[in-house]
């Protein structure tokens, strides 16, 4: 029997490091590290990916694609999520709702949020007024605080679909 509503957790987390580009939320934000990861190490697509795959019990980002796998080198992390949006609608789901947080203490976010709230939409079909992104800081302390890495939580609601 599928339950005509699921909810998911997603976490992940990635270390600062110069040489690579920051990209969050598919948007690619102007600072002096990067993300390091076999992808893009798109931290917030990325959690949002193992929150959906959460909801059905699927297994996680790394189940689906290893990073031991050569074509994931690289890739674009909106690609992952398209992919994993359209194995839960093949499992008869929809998204209700997406609500993320990302923890970074440089630089700031604000004004990227409103762009990673578009890609994700777009990405899965759905309203904008779905996905909640928010930025907050960790106050300097822990290795957010110190600038070495990022870390984002993600939830998910997925629904049982009418067709």
């Amino acid at each position: 029997m599928k339950l005509p509503f699921r909810v998911g957790f997603g976490y992940d987390v990635h270390q600062l490091v110069e040489g690579r580009k920051l990209i969050l939320g598919g948007v690619e934000i102007p600072f002096d590290k990067g993300l390091l990861g076999h992808s893009d190490a798109d931290a917030l697509l990325h959690a949002i990916c193992d929150a959906m795959l959460g909801t059905l019990a699927l297994g996680d980002i790394g189940k689906h694609f290893p990073d031991t796998d050569p074509k994931y080198k690289g890739i674009d992390s909106r690609l992952l999520l398209k992919e994993v949006g359209e194995l839960i609608k093949s499992e008869g789901y929809s998204v209700g709702n997406i609500d993320s947080t990302i923890v970074i203490e440089n630089p700031k976010m604000a004004t990227h949020i409103e762009a990673m709230q578009t890609n994700i939409s777009n990405i899965l079909c759905i309203n904008f007024d779905q996905v909640s992104v928010k930025a907050t800081r960790s106050e300097k302390m822990g290795f957010v605080g110190k600038g070495e890495g990022v870390k984002v939580y993600s939830t998910v609601l997925l629904i049982l679909s009418d067709k």
